[in-house]
This record gives C-alpha cells, structure tokens and sequence, in this order.
C-alpha cells in the first residue's frame, strides 16, 4: 500500500477503476509493458537479457498479494477495492477467473472500512491458505479444498488489529505479518483504530501472538532470508521508507536490526509507487516494490536493476511454477516473467 501521503491518488486508481474487473482499463491501454532498467552485470545472472514479460491478466481494481499454489499448479491473488473484494485464480489452462468471494469481510462495507477485501496471501506447511483479511482486520485460514474459513487471530492484548497487510511463514510454522492501518478510512486518524501504532508480529503455532517491532508507521512488505535467521520488513512511509532486517533468535524474536535498503533517494515527480511487498530469490537478492517498479536488491544490499513499470503502483511478486517464474502485481495487471533463479523458501 502506499504512504499516507500518496493516498488520495491511490483512491482515484481505485474509483477509475473498479468498475472493470475484466474490461481493459484506460490505464491498461495506454501504459507499456514493463521494461528493465540494468544498473549493475551482476543482473543478467538473475535476469536474461532477452526476457519476455508477459500480461496474464488485466483490468483489474488494484491487484496484491500473490501466491502460487503448488498442490493445485496455479496463482492467487487478491483484488483489494471497495467493490471486488475478490480473490482470483490463474493457470496456464484456464487462465483467470473469480475464486473466492467476499475475499476479505462479509457484506457491504461500513464507512470505517476503506479496503474491505483480502491483502497479503501466502500457504502454510498443509496447504491451506492464509489470507491478510484487510476488511475484516483478522489473519486467516481457508481450506481450499473445503472452503471453511477460520480466523487465526484479530487482536492484540485484546484490541483489534488495524488491517493486516502482508505476511510470511517460517519453517517453525510460525506466521509473521504487518499491520498498518490502510484498511482503515483515515488511517492513522480512523476513530476505529484500537491501537495506538502498527506492528511487526510474530503469530506462533499455538496461537501466541508477539510484537516484534512497533516503531513504523506503515509497515508493509516482509520476507525471510533464505536460511530465515533474517526478516526483511519495510516501511512505506515516505519518511522512513526503508527495509529492515531484523536477525531472529533461537525463539524466533528479534535480537538485533540493520537498515538493509534506503528508497528515499529514489522519489521523484512523476514516479509512481512505495515501498510494498517483496520475495527473496535463493541467493539473497530482494526483489521488492517500490518507487518506479520492482527493485532487484543483491544480498549485500546494492541495487542491481529495476523492473520499471510505467504508469502502475508495483504492489507485490511471488515466485511460482518451478520457482523460476516471477508474479508480479501493479495497479490494475498481473504480469509473469521467467528468471535465471528461484524463489526462496518455497511451499
């Protein structure tokens, strides 16, 4: 999601265009394809030169948070506004359709609610899908197979959480999120808002739910280095709109953090996007949105090139097919790219 003070353009995308799940949008016909901009050699290990990206799917509100789903050999993702509230499926065969509806709450949203739909989606160790339900302010599990849903948690020392955002799972099993407050009309202001900051958290398998940090205002995108003794957080405030690597203890808790990544120095009139969501490649590189498209970052933390995407917000990735094929979400498109490498921490 966007910082608080690219909101009111963000509303605009999204009033453009939620009358056209599937139609071509305006902005679909007149904003090219993505294109790489190469600033280091060491990119074509990760990108070939001649990479073709391909539009899978278009038209949509504003797209987030994919996942490939191995068992079934096809990508979810979510479409966050006001009026889909949806979460879609695409494969080879079938190509995109409407899967889960309502993605996020039930019935129309109240005034307080400002993204009524799902978020953040990710798979656990079984196979379920966990879902960032931005709308109804709860993380959640949905059995694909079945269709029961089950909420995992949607309070903090027993005040609602604000909307979760984006979230990762570690090989222990447990869930890591964020939780700004961008499901919220007014934000930071809303008067629904039961805590006083946005969190980091740590979700356990028996249901514990820890605090890990709670100093950004909107903390969006999170990703596990590859051994995951390291959480990758950003921020998409534009005052602090940096990744954080928090290295992790024994018990899964922070015990120490670094700025890894600085994107303030690439705000400029014009570009679109802030930090969001991100996914790391087995070797270490961060591949995350943000101003202009998606950032490819080497482990040591050096910007080797950027998958610009002019005239889309880049909201989030995910890696899928044989972990080589690279999702990536902007505004009203889903765009599908194969690379010289793979996902990380695939399930």
């Amino acid at each position: 999601m966007p910082s608080h003070s690219n909101n009111p353009t963000r509303r605009a995308v999204l009033a453009a265009g939620a009358a056209l799940p599937f139609a071509a949008s305006a902005a679909s016909a007149a904003a090219p394809y993505p294109r790489i901009r190469r600033l280091d050699p060491a990119l074509d290990a990760l990108i070939a030169p001649d990479v073709k990206i391909e539009e899978i799917g278009s038209g949509f509100s504003w797209t987030e948070g994919p996942v490939w789903v191995k068992r079934g050999g096809f990508l979810l993702f979510s479409n966050l506004s006001p009026t889909a509230n949806t979460i879609y499926r695409w494969s080879h065969k079938d190509g995109v359709s409407a899967y889960i509806a309502p993605a996020g709450m039930a019935g129309p949203p109240p005034p307080a609610i400002r993204e009524p739909g799902s978020n953040g989606l990710a798979i656990d160790h079984a196979g379920k899908l966990i879902i960032c339900n931005s709308g109804g302010r709860s993380l959640d599990r949905y059995d694909l197979t079945t269709g029961q849903r089950t909420t995992l948690v949607d309070r903090y020392e027993g005040k609602r959480l604000n909307s979760p955002n984006d979230l990762a799972i570690h090989k222990s099993g447990a869930i890591y999120f964020t939780d700004p407050p961008y499901g919220l009309e007014g934000l930071q202001k809303s008067p629904v808002k039961e805590l006083n900051f946005s969190g980091i958290y740590r979700l356990s398998p028996d249901g514990n739910l820890a605090l890990l940090d709670k100093e950004f205002l909107y903390p969006n995108g999170i990703a596990f280095s590859p051994d995951q003794k390291t959480l990758f957080v950003c921020d998409t405030d534009q005052n602090l709109a940096i990744v954080r690597a928090y290295k992790l203890g024994p018990d899964g808790m922070p015990v120490g953090a670094t700025t890894f990544f600085d994107f303030r120095p690439y705000f400029a009139p014009g570009v679109i996007g802030v930090p969001d969501g991100m996914k790391i490649d087995v070797h270490g590189n961060v591949f995350a949105a943000g101003p202009g498209g998606h950032f490819v970052i080497s482990p040591s933390g050096k910007l080797l090139g950027v998958i610009e995407i002019p005239g889309r917000y880049a909201t989030n990735s995910a890696f899928g097919e044989d972990g080589s094929t690279l999702f990536i979400a902007a505004t009203d498109t889903v765009w599908r790219m194969r690379l010289k490498t793979k996902g990380a921490n695939l399930i």
